[in-house]
């Protein structure tokens, strides 16, 4: 199964963002992105539904049931959900590509808090993720890895 990237950006492995649970993947192997600046509506990396649908996050499962997280920022929850703007709703089924949240990286500030983007794979373990785009842009809707379904 292909995943998207749900953000422009400069890809990077998660074993590198700055907290440790994601960068452990703890929370399962994925792959993150370095935001680009200005405003930009972040996308459905999978067909599939809605499960959980926060400001900063959200987290989604296709049809085969794998599960997908994706986390805009690290500490973004501090927000309450400030500088973003929810497009989809919750327990709505969405296409690949599909417009989910709406946000600007350079407005999200404050302290320990980074624009970083996350793109998990739940329920795997570790090092099981790998991008063929390492260290290179990216635009939304681009292919970011393959996970086996």
């Amino acid at each position: 199964m292909q995943v998207l990237a749900p953000c422009p950006g400069r890809v990077f492995p998660i074993t590198e963002v700055s907290d440790p649970v994601f960068a452990g993947e703890m929370v399962g192997p994925g792959i993150a992105i370095d935001p680009s600046p200005g405003r930009t509506t972040v996308v459905a990396p999978v067909a599939g539904t809605i499960l959980k649908l926060h400001p900063h996050a959200f987290a989604m499962a296709t049809a085969d049931g794998l599960g997908i997280l994706v986390h805009l920022g690290i500490n973004t929850v501090r927000l309450d959900g400030a500088g973003f703007e929810l497009v989809a709703t919750e327990g709505s089924t969405v296409s690949a590509g599909d417009p989910m949240v709406t946000w600007d990286p350079a407005a999200v500030t404050g302290d320990d808090i980074t624009t970083t983007v996350m793109v998990v794979v739940l329920d795997r373990p570790a090092g099981t993720v790998s991008s063929p785009v390492l260290g290179e842009d990216v635009t939304a809707g681009e292919p970011l890895f393959s996970v086996d379904a």
